[in-house]
């Protein structure tokens, strides 16, 4: 539960605090690379570890990752520009990749199913305190402190971390002689960051830059195909994908990915250009999402003692279909409260879909590859997650080009609450008719994605639980 609070955390606090720190060390051009950054290691390197730890255990893995992320995180408060703190970024992502995925791995071995579903939950409400006290916690700092603690507030917690690691967790590895699979890891890792650059940079690149970056992961994809039929050991055992849980649970994740950054990128705007409200409510409405996932989530958990993983995420998918439905059918006249009950709604139903999946997939593998499903399973949404974001940016971007001329930069300033002020009725009303018709366009495609969860839900074999064991 620390190392996924670190994990969560890091990021609210740094996104709370970026204006302070662009502030203190220039260069605003280079802002979204902080992020960028970060997000293309971890994603590169979550399969990775979770392959390692199926090789190595899970103990020295993850103590790897909390060393890289700890150097990188101290590196990050002695940045003096902003590439400097950007090359430490990439440090702090190259351990951040086995937070999450090596924790939530341990879980699987420390609990029998029965009970895993249930701890799972309580897990689940880390990502609920961090979404309520990261950003408490980053403005906090930035007011009273200097802007360095932002990234050194965690390394205590990952020193606590790793005593309690070095104290209470025991596992019994035979050591032996492994066979990595080197060439395999460098096709995943640039397939991974071609796609995810082109993605991440798509509002950035031309066209025909994003086609060579497309075309780039594609050939190092089939490379690494072609790579794990020949590999001993292979990175991505490619006999995980004839477990139908396995392939419907990847599915899932990614699709939950697209709709999850349709609500984090996107309701935001909706709240503050289209409905003129505060950017306090538009925070508001994301914390209603961030409570409501853990939420779902626990309740998933004590329902899966109970009921199969196919029933559990077939509700879970009905209950995120009327949250997207609510979101598609939103207009102005309904207000912020309607957009926040949305979002509420459309967390609670991410939640209870995808608990199932995920303590399916880890029930239904050896100890051996648990590691890389669950790094998978978390892969899929962090692509799931850029290509999303990529997608309904685009769509967004189509709509305002092609109903308002310059209507960047009026959206811009309707997202300012002081220079919204000096916007005329006349100029006001068509950049909120237009900025709402391509949100509205956004959220029924997120209605589609949240039908699709229930299409894979309902791919899930009959009555398999937490009660069975083996393959299915």
């Amino acid at each position: 539960m620390l190392t996924s609070f670190v994990s969560a955390t890091e990021g609210t606090i740094v996104a709370t605090a970026m204006p302070t720190i662009v502030g203190a060390l220039g260069d605003f051009e280079l802002f979204s690379w902080v992020f960028t950054a970060y997000l293309l290691t971890q994603g590169v390197t979550v399969p990775i570890y979770g392959r390692l730890c199926d090789f190595y255990g899970r103990k020295p893995v993850l103590y790897f990752g909390i060393l890289f992320f700890v150097i990188g995180s101290i590196l990050c408060g002695f940045a003096w520009n902003m590439v400097s703190l950007i090359v430490f970024r990439v440090v702090q992502g190259l351990g951040a990749g086995s937070l999450a995925t090596v924790s939530q791995t341990m879980v699987s071995d420390l609990y029998p199913p029965r009970e895993r579903a249930t701890v799972q939950g309580y897990i689940s409400s880390t990502f609920a305190a961090s979404a309520l006290i990261g950003p408490v916690l980053g403005a906090f700092i930035v007011a009273h402190w200097s802007w360095e603690w932002i990234f050194w507030v965690n390394v205590p917690l990952c020193i606590v971390t790793v005593v309690m690691l070095a104290v209470c967790f025991r596992e019994n590895i035979e050591y032996r002689r492994h066979q990595i699979d080197y060439l395999g890891s460098l096709w995943m890792a640039l397939a991974t960051f071609l796609l995810m650059y082109a993605l991440t940079r798509a509002a950035a690149l031309s066209l025909r830059t994003i086609l060579l970056l497309v075309f780039g992961a594609f050939v190092s994809f089939a490379l690494l195909l072609l790579q794990e039929t020949r590999a001993r050991e292979p990175m991505m055992p490619l006999e995980i994908w004839r477990i139908r849980m396995v392939v419907m649970a990847n599915l899932s994740s990614a699709t939950l990915g697209g709709a999850q950054m349709a609500l984090t990128a996107f309701l935001p705007t909706f709240i503050q250009g289209v409905l003129g409200a505060p950017p306090l409510l538009a925070g508001f409405a994301l914390s209603a999402m961030s409570v409501a996932w853990p939420t779902g989530g626990f309740i998933a958990g004590q329902a899966l003692t109970r009921m199969s993983y196919r029933r559990a995420s077939s509700l879970g998918s009905c209950v995120l279909i009327v949250g997207m439905v609510m979101l598609a059918v939103m207009n102005p006249a309904y207000g912020v409260n309607w957009a926040i009950a949305s979002s509420f709604v459309a967390g609670l139903g991410m939640g209870l879909s995808n608990m199932g999946f995920f303590v399916g997939i880890q029930a239904c593998v050896d100890w051996h590859q648990r590691g890389v499903v669950t790094s998978t399973f978390n892969y899929m949404r962090i692509i799931g997650q850029s290509v999303g974001a990529a997608v309904f940016g685009g769509i967004i971007n189509a709509a305002m080009a092609d109903q308002i001329e310059g209507g960047g930069d009026i959206v811009s300033r309707m997202l300012d609450p002081s220079l919204r002020r000096s916007l005329s009725v006349e100029q006001l009303a068509p950049v909120m008719d237009a900025l709402a018709g391509a949100l509205h366009h956004v959220y029924i495609i997120t209605a589609l994605l949240a039908v699709l969860m229930l299409v894979w839900a309902l791919c899930l074999p009959r009555g398999l639980s937490i009660h069975d064991h083996g393959k299915k």
